[in-house]
């Protein structure tokens, strides 16, 4: 069963390359952290300050998309972790089906922040998480 989370933060780093996100259990204690890309961070972060963009951004533009072929962005899991490396989906409603579409999860939640969806990880992962 998936597991509902919300975003707890977000680091932003002008010296890293990589930048840090923290999931939190939106029922619960448990939370981890996703490295991501400083494009991903920075959109996540300008939705999240309501920071207007004068052209869509990439993730701006794939909602669009979505909207515009009569679908609807459900919500987003991390379903994976292998590796160290985190797998995520997308899950669109359209006409009553409900698609799964592979993506990194840095894309997933930037999009779901966008689209104000919720954010779920398999128990699978957290457990996974738990043991490493």
């Amino acid at each position: 069963m998936p597991v509902q989370m919300g975003l707890r933060r977000i680091i932003i780093s002008e010296i890293h390359e990589q930048q840090v996100i923290m999931l939190k259990e939106v029922e619960g204690d448990r939370s981890f952290s996703i490295q991501i890309g400083l494009f991903e961070a920075s959109s996540i972060d300008r939705k999240i300050k309501r920071i207007p963009s004068p052209r869509p951004l990439t993730h701006d533009l794939l909602a669009a998309a979505i909207e515009s072929l009569g679908g609807e962005l459900q919500d987003i899991i991390i379903n994976e972790l292998k590796e160290k490396t985190y797998f995520a989906r997308l899950r669109v409603r359209q006409n009553g089906e409900i698609t799964e579409i592979d993506c990194r999860p840095s894309d997933a939640i930037a999009l779901a922040v966008t689209c104000n969806t919720p954010i779920y990880v398999a128990e699978e992962v957290l457990e996974d998480l738990s043991e490493g």
